[in-house]
Formats: C-alpha cells, structure tokens, sequence
C-alpha cells in the first residue's frame, strides 16, 4: 500500500496480533502495557509518564487532546494550512473553544513570527498545529521557536504527530510540547486502531483541575488504568491484540533504530522524488525542505486522468495510491512511503508501474525515466559514504 496510511504491516505484527488474547488486568498484559509505554517515550523522545495509546484511530487521539485540554471559551491558535487543520479547528469549536486561525496556503508551512504576531493581539491558552500535514504533504519547520514562543505566552503547545511519529523527528520534551497524539498505522506500520498520546505534567495538572466532558477521553480516569507500578482502575476494555502489535510495531522501530530509520527514509523520499521529477509530476509542497520524507503529494503532469490512471494501477499493479484530499481532490495524487513500505525496491515498483501506465496513454515517453532517476540518486548516495 502506497497511500496516505494505512502502510503495509510486516509479518512480525501480525503474528503478535494473532497471540491469545489476555484479560485487560491480566498481569502478563500489564507488562506488555508497561513496556509499550516505555517504548512509546523513547520515540516521541520525552519522559511523561502519560504517554499511552488511546483505543482509537488518530482521530481519536486528535480528540483526547482537545476534550482533556480545551475548556469553554478558551482561545486556541488553529494553524490550518491543509485538510487536519481544519479538522483539529472543527473539534475545537464543538468543545466550545473559540478557534483563532491562521489560515495559510494549503502546503505552505506557519513561521515564527505569524506564530509570535497573533499572540501579541491575544492572550490565547493554547497553540494547535499539525506536524506533519498527510493532505499537503508538509512538514512543520522551527518547531523548537515555535515552542519557545507558545510558552512566553502561558500557553499549552498541543501538536498532530500522526503521520511525522516513526518517520521522522518527533521530540517532545526539546519542542516543549505540551500534549501530542499520533496514530498507529503510518510511520509506525501496525494496523489501524490507536492512537499514541503524550501529556507533560502541566497538560495533566489542567486535565486533573477540571470536569472533561467527554467520558471516554477522559485523561483523568484513564491515567488511572495505566497506571505503571500501581494497582489499576477499569476503564474500559483495552483492546488486547491491537496493543500487541503496538508493541511489536515499536520493538522494531526501536531495534532498527531512530536514527537509521530515519534516514532510510529521507534516502527513499530523495530517491522517489527525483523519479516523479522526472516523470513530470510537480510537488504541491514547493519548498524542498518542508516535504515529508513519507508522504509525497504531487500534481499529474497536462492531460493526466487522476482518477482513471490510479484506478489502473491498482487493478494491474497491485498498488494503492491516495487520491487528493479536501482542496486537492481530483487533482493530486498522495504517494506513500511509510515505515515498512519506504525500501528501495518500493521505489522502484512505484516508479516502473507509473512509467509503464504514462508510456501506454502517451503521457510520458520513455517508461524508465522515473527509475533512472531514482537509480542516480541511489548510487550518488552510495559513493558518498
């Protein structure tokens, strides 16, 4: 799978899933809990002890955050510069929150100083952004000024890592980010289903000081079920397997390593971006820099069909690849190259079925020339080290 996420989830994943489900307070459970948490901090790089997956999809955590966090008539900055932005913005208004948007380009990325000019004209309690936005396929810059500047302002600085948490850095404590959520089916490469949260000690002392009106995502009752070296409250049910393949998903994200993961990703992106280049597809994110290594939205060259070529290479290829989302429906594709899916030979497979499917509807002239690209990427990468 190729799309916006889910990613394919290896082997090792789904075996874990098919494990024997145990009881929610079975002591054997309570050490994979206790071990997923210790595995989740060490890959949003913090040390808060509220660091758990909520049952749920990234939504949901999307959600937890703002129901545990966002008060009635709070102001809250809502950065909305593509389709998650305005997501985030419409949950905060059914809270009650008073949204204060900064409404930039879809695929264009908020600066410091827009961050530091709103706060001047109002006292707002929090900043919400999207690190990484999957409808653009953009990647937030100066996060570490950005938290800087939320926190001269008293506010609390809340961010969506659902599509940057296994692909690319996510540190929480250096950012001064306040509470986080991402999602267990992108960068991670574990199906669907939860959604991980990170809260620093000052985002529990409001969720502790107040009444959430939602029950489910309520932190304050919640904490209590993972509660690491104390007796546990129910809840509700966790949702055993999911959690198993949690925690398999990060044991190889962590025995892989962060930093070489990383890189294999941004190796794959470079590589993957000089073919589509090449192919004549045009980023919807112009400035190189703030592209995701994992999630290429791109324009079809004149005369393309969005619909009908993607629709063809998933019925001969085998591929599934994302359709534009919100303003860029019918007109980009959304590639994806996440986690487990982001090799070398993905690449390649992307690019060969593209280049055959352009050389058939006369779009491109030669079918390789996506491959070749990606090769000489590859290659000067190698002569490099």
């Amino acid at each position: 799978m190729h799309g916006p996420g889910p990613s394919d989830v290896p082997e090792e994943v789904i075996r874990a899933m098919s494990v024997t489900t145990l009881g929610h307070l079975d002591p054997e459970f309570i050490k994979i809990m206790d071990e997923t948490q210790g595995m989740l901090r060490a890959l949003y790089q913090t040390k808060n002890r509220m660091t758990i997956p909520i049952s749920g999809t990234g939504t949901s955590g999307m959600e937890t955050l703002v129901a545990n966090l966002v008060e009635a008539e709070d102001r809250v900055i809502v950065v909305r510069n593509g389709f998650f932005g305005e997501r985030i913005a419409e949950i905060v208004s059914r809270y009650g929150g008073e949204v204060v948007p900064i409404d930039l380009e879809w695929g264009t990325v908020v600066t410091p100083d827009e961050v530091r000019e709103v706060f001047s004209r109002k006292r707002c309690q929090g900043l919400f952004l999207v690190h990484a936005e999957t409808s653009t396929g953009t990647l937030q810059q100066n996060m570490a000024e950005i938290g800087e500047i939320v926190h001269e302002n008293g506010a609390l600085f809340l961010v969506d890592t659902v599509t940057s948490l296994g692909g690319t850095e996510v540190k929480i404590d250096e950012w001064r980010i306040d509470a986080a959520y991402s999602g267990s089916q992108k960068c991670l490469s574990v199906p669907p289903g939860l959604s991980p949260v990170t809260f620093n000690e000052k985002a529990m002392e409001k969720v502790r000081g107040r009444k959430v009106p939602s029950f489910y995502f309520d932190l304050g009752i919640i904490e209590q079920y993972w509660n690491e070296g104390h007796q546990r409250k129910y809840h509700h049910t966790a949702p055993i397997n999911m959690i198993y393949g949690l925690h398999e998903g990060l044991r190889l994200v962590l025995k892989e390593g962060v930093d070489a993961r990383f890189q294999r990703h941004r190796r794959n992106a470079a590589a993957l971006q000089a073919g589509l280049e090449a192919l004549d597809f045009r980023y919807v994110v112009r400035n190189r820099d703030e592209r995701l290594p994992m999630l290429h939205a791109v324009y079809l060259p004149d005369g393309a069909e969005e619909g009908r070529l993607r629709g063809e290479i998933r019925s001969s290829y085998n591929i599934e690849i994302g359709g534009g989302l919100g303003k860029f429906s019918g007109k980009a594709w959304r590639i994806g190259l996440m986690g487990y899916s982001s090799t070398g030979d993905e690449v390649y497979r992307l690019l060969n079925a593209i280049g055959e499917i352009f050389e058939k509807y006369d779009i491109a002239d030669d079918r390789a020339v996506g491959s070749q690209a990606a090769r000489a990427v590859y290659k000067d990468a190698e002569n490099s080290c």
